[in-house]
């Protein structure tokens, strides 16, 4: 079977957002999803505070954005969790300060050790598991508040109620950032403009459509930040 494929597309005029000619597209093309799922997570949903300590589990491509979103709203200490060395080092890469490889250690009491034991201001969860979303619940402080961006697992959670009420602590679900694309995008490219949003450097490698089964497995061995077919 030959594929084949449109050479145009029909979308509704609220979705077509203009942006400016000397915008390359393959950075634009990053601004459509990872980039503004993860860094409005941080300064939409989030509203990270500047001076603030952070926490993010799963260092893929839309947690490194949520790093880069942490470091642009001015937080102070970001703490990168992931079990993979390669992702920790493209997370320090984007803005964190310390890391923790959670397949050497519990997570938490690193957290806590970081954090004067008081625990975070803020913990995303990235990867969409049970695990991770239990644990930003247990690695924020008292009146933290936890942030889920990763897709929901399917398995049930298992939270102690008495930490969550006792602590104030808030637990929030955060659906492509809380973005009102019309405004965030713009926004975002003029951050990259500006040199505050790095967008090249999240690009690692660009594929061929054939190559689409080696881009995703470069993916899912963390070699890439992102990758990049072109068709």
């Amino acid at each position: 079977m030959v594929a084949s494929f449109a050479e145009y597309s029909v979308i509704p005029q609220e979705c077509a957002i203009p942006i400016d000619d000397d915008i390359p597209l393959d950075k634009a093309a990053l601004i459509g999803c990872s980039v503004t799922t993860g860094v409005c997570a941080a300064t939409n949903t989030a509203q990270v505070r500047p001076g603030s300590s952070v926490v993010l589990f799963g260092a893929g491509g839309i947690g490194l954005n949520v790093v880069q979103g942490a470091a642009i709203a001015g937080a102070e200490r970001i703490i990168v969790v992931d079990l993979m060395d390669s992702k920790l080092e493209m997370a320090r890469q984007f803005g964190a300060t310390h890391t923790i490889n959670a397949s050497d250690v519990d997570p938490i009491p690193e957290i806590q050790a970081l954090t004067d034991g008081l625990g975070a201001d803020y913990a995303f969860e990235a990867i969409g598991t049970r695990t991770t979303y239990e644990q930003t619940v247990q690695a924020i402080r008292n009146r933290g508040k936890a942030i889920w961006v990763g897709a929901p697992p399917l398995e049930p959670l298992s939270l102690d109620a008495g930490i969550v009420f006792w602590g104030e602590k808030t637990i929030m679900g955060s659906n492509y950032g809380s973005a009102r694309p019309r405004y965030d995008m713009p926004r975002l490219l003029a951050l990259y403009r500006a040199g505050k949003l790095k967008l090249d450097e999240l690009i690692t490698r660009t594929y061929q459509l054939e190559e689409v089964n080696e881009a995703f497995s470069d993916m899912l061995n963390g070699e890439v930040a992102r990758g990049l077919i072109r068709f």
